[in-house]
């Protein structure tokens, strides 16, 4: 009996600390503001609670709280029905000076015991005067002309860091900057950065852009990503980081009166605003003296081998895993060097990748497989396998080592050898009791020299003949050489045959559905194709110097517009979907048809 109740209190002790963790008291409120201005602090619980204590804040006022509410929500999965309740607190401050200040946490009674919330650090900023016109009322801040304040529209490269090493590892935000009286609608044209002179590595973010507050140069902003990278350096020195540019439709008021005696009335009208980033520059150092052990690894990473079996028979096959794991240019690196006995048949290394990049960088790991196959019965051992990382934080090489790995190899049933001669090599004796060929005994017949085949007029046109065959056979595969030497010429031949082959993975994204896959198919299809018939890098390629270069090519101007059309819907459609005109199916067939007005056209 005792037992059981033992049992029992053992079951509920956890059941009531997960009852009493799930308590949550969270405050929330903007994380910058501006002097005199007000905002709301709210404190939401999942119980009903009681006796709520605000903490003091002396650099706020209270103008108005607690307000109170409550909302639940019902869920039912599986047949199991399940309801959540919320219960909320607000409260109205305003700013009264300038700096950074920390609320600290507020606390409330559930069921008799007291929780507190989180702290909440707000940012206060000195307030921004609205432009306002001659009637006295605010205006955008787009001019009649048409023109924008560049202080409030502007986009930039934000680094994490700007002096590092080579191969290590940069996040770069691209973000738009809005004052909040200019009001965007959507993107026109977006011309990202190209990041020449890098290796990088897309971080996935939401389609739809979502904007926040943020402070730059003491002043507000309505802040969007439009595009975050990591950039892994692959020279040294200064690398640039060009201008892009950004256009955006903006909403603006024009004020009219329509005659003497009427009064004025508001009237709006949609006008492009173009943005043009600084360039940006980022001081590469290159790496210290690189250790034989050295394969590429810069970060914070670990190494790990290990084998599958270490006893196995003659021509069975085994596999040495090295794994490399951690935070770092992952996919830049080499496999590492393994020193195996001369007796094994080793094949060329697999690779496997499980990565995932984030804001915090490449993390994962990769995994060489190292397929081999011992031929002989006999004891082995795999030497410790070295491994060297470069770790930007200290500056320093870290170095690793795996254990050596030992194998006992037995005979099998397909070994057909006696003995291993050690002192010689696989290629040089394989068998011994083998190596010896007698000569073959036998009665031959013997004819006069008269009646031989050489030296007679056939043998002669034989051999000439066979000459002749050889010439033209050089002749041919010299030919070949050449054509094969010049890469551009192979490339400008397959530019129609590969373009053709993204366009139809293009249709293959467009009958699933999956639409920016499809835009990102029939940009790298039309990028690809020019960059082969122009002789121009990809990482080079743009809109002008690929109009110039059609031009000079003699290609019409109308199907140089429909070209430039075509990528400006596919890349507006990345950033905002709901703004393009017509259908994926009109889009793919325009660009079917165009890929064969530029082949027949480009000279």
């Amino acid at each position: 009996m005792i037992k059981k109740i033992l049992v029992t209190l053992m079951l509920l002790i956890p059941a009531f600390y997960a009852g009493a963790d799930s308590v949550r008291f969270n405050m929330s409120g903007p994380n910058v503001v501006t002097v005199g201005e007000q905002f709301r602090l709210s404190f939401t619980l999942n119980e009903r609670g009681s006796d709520l204590q605000m903490p003091e804040i002396p650099n706020f006022d209270i103008l108005m709280g607690p307000s109170t509410s409550q909302s639940s929500s019902i869920q039912i999965i599986n047949g199991k029905t399940t309801q959540t309740v919320s219960f909320s607190y607000i409260f109205i401050l305003r700013a009264k000076e300038e700096g950074t200040f920390t609320i600290r946490p507020a606390s409330i009674k559930v069921d008799g015991k007291i929780y507190e919330s989180n702290e909440l650090k707000i940012q206060v900023v000195k307030g921004q005067k609205p432009v306002t016109s001659q009637g006295g009322q605010q205006e955008q801040a787009a001019a009649a002309s048409g023109s924008i304040n560049k202080e409030d529209l502007f986009v930039r490269v934000e680094l994490d860091k700007r002096r590092v090493f080579k191969s290590e590892q940069i996040l770069a935000t691209v973000k738009i900057y809005v004052a909040p009286n200019v009001p965007i609608t959507s993107f026109n044209d977006v011309k990202l950065p190209s990041y020449a002179g890098f290796w990088t590595q897309e971080i996935d973010i939401p389609n739809q852009i979502s904007f926040t507050r943020e402070v730059y140069n003491n002043k507000i902003y309505q802040v969007g990503i439009l595009k975050k990278t990591l950039l892994f350096p692959q020279q040294t020195g200064k690398i640039t980081i060009d201008p892009f540019e950004i256009t955006c439709l903006v909403r603006q008021r024009v004020r009219q009166q329509r005659s003497f005696f009427d009064d004025f009335f508001d009237n709006y009208r949609t006008i492009e605003a173009k943005v043009v980033s600084d360039p940006v520059n980022i001081q590469v150092k290159d790496l210290p003296n690189p250790p034989a052990s050295f394969s590429g690894a810069v970060g914070n990473l670990k190494f790990s081998a290990s084998l599958d079996k270490e006893q196995l028979k003659s021509n069975e096959a085994a596999t040495l895993k090295v794994t490399i794991s951690g935070n770092g240019n992952l996919r830049l690196i080499d496999a590492p060097k393994v020193e195996f006995p001369a007796d094994f048949e080793v094949y060329d290394p697999k690779t496997n990748e499980s990565l995932n990049a984030t804001s915090n960088g490449l993390t994962g790991s990769k995994t060489f497989e190292y397929l081999f196959i011992p031929r002989f019965a006999s004891e082995y051992t795999i030497p410790a396998i070295q491994f060297a990382s470069f770790d930007p934080a200290s500056g320093k090489y870290k170095y690793d080592q795996s254990k050596a790995f030992n194998l006992q190899v037995e005979k099998g049933s397909d070994d057909q050898s006696t003995t291993v001669t050690s002192a010689y090599s696989k290629e040089d004796v394989r068998f011994i009791g083998k190596d010896i060929r007698f000569i073959k005994q036998g009665q031959y017949k013997l004819k006069p020299k008269e009646s031989s085949f050489f030296g007679s007029l056939s043998f002669y046109l034989i051999y000439l003949g066979a000459l002749l065959v050889f010439a033209i056979v050089a002749l041919v595969y010299r030919k070949k050489l050449k054509e094969n030497a010049n890469i551009q010429l192979i490339r400008n031949k397959k530019a129609n045959k590969v373009a053709r082959k993204r366009l139809k993975a293009a249709a293959g994204h467009l009958k699933q559905n999956q639409d920016e896959a499809f835009y990102e198919a029939v940009l790298k299809a039309f990028w690809g194709y020019l960059s082969d018939k122009l002789s121009i890098p990809v990482a080079d390629l743009n809109r002008e110097n690929a109009t110039e270069s059609l031009k000079k090519r003699q290609v019409s101007s109308d199907t140089i517009n429909e070209f430039i059309q075509i990528v400006d819907t596919c890349e507006f459609a990345r950033y905002a979907p709901s703004a393009v005109g017509g259908t994926k199916d009109e889009l793919f067939q325009q660009a079917a048809s165009l890929m064969g007005k530029l082949e027949k056209q480009i000279r």
